[in-house]
């Protein structure tokens, strides 16, 4: 699904696990380096025989029962990117990063001072990613479980919000874990500052209905 109504998590902030395998690779000194188990992956050695939702700079595989849901502005640049499964969501962005240093371990820091400064615990959990940030903040909604899980690759860095359930225990994480680690991250040769998004854009389609929903002064929303 999307729609192009703003809004999102209090505490998700476009700004950590010591270098993904993707980042490794990427820095081997052998020419021809074996590929990661699993991704995120670096779209040199992303799997082909995938059905996936081309975003531009993220490619999101297709896993039944995932509703994704992308927030863009009528022009198809996509804003927000959450999927949703039952009782969990997942929010995901993409940014860009040095080449041969990861810069997650300094977003996470970050972002657990900001989540202080709000009144918030957040404490550092091991994942399969490496350090994760968990914490339970306080939502319109009441009190809710998030986890932020990093994954730094050549030159890109993925943010992955975990909420609800699958933040408040990993092993609930289910099709939405899948989903992560069948990403792809298509980075572009353009030199961009470090922690920059990198360009998401809906598919031509969507984009014109889009444009011709706000043409007719609707705001529907289309399946993905």
């Amino acid at each position: 699904m999307f729609s192009r109504k703003r809004g999102g998590p209090k505490h998700v902030r476009a700004t950590d696990a010591p270098p993904s395998e993707a980042l490794k690779q990427s820095m081997a000194a052998s020419d021809a380096p074996p590929p990661p188990d699993h991704g995120p992956w670096d779209s040199s050695y992303a799997p082909d025989d995938v059905q996936q939702l081309d975003l531009g700079s993220l490619l999101i595989p297709a896993v039944d029962g995932v509703e994704v849901r992308v927030q863009a502005n009528p022009d198809g640049v996509v804003e927000q990117i959450v999927l949703v499964d039952g009782e969990s969501a997942l929010q995901l962005g993409v940014f860009a990063a040095p080449r041969t240093e990861g810069i997650w371990d300094e977003v996470r820091e970050e972002i657990a001072q900001a989540m202080k400064s709000d009144g918030v615990s957040p404490r550092e959990v091991e994942g399969a990613y490496g350090v994760e940030l968990a914490a339970r903040v306080n939502t319109p909604e009441g009190p809710a479980d998030v986890r932020f899980v990093g994954v730094d690759g050549p030159r890109w860095m993925v943010r992955a919000l975990f909420q609800g359930a699958a933040a408040a225990d990993r092993s609930r994480e289910g099709r939405l874990g899948e989903v992560l680690t069948g990403l792809v991250v298509v980075r572009d040769n353009e030199a961009r500052p470090v922690r920059e998004a990198l360009p998401l854009r809906l598919p031509q389609e969507m984009t014109e209905q889009a444009q011709q929903e706000q043409a007719t002064g609707t705001n529907g929303s289309s399946p993905v």
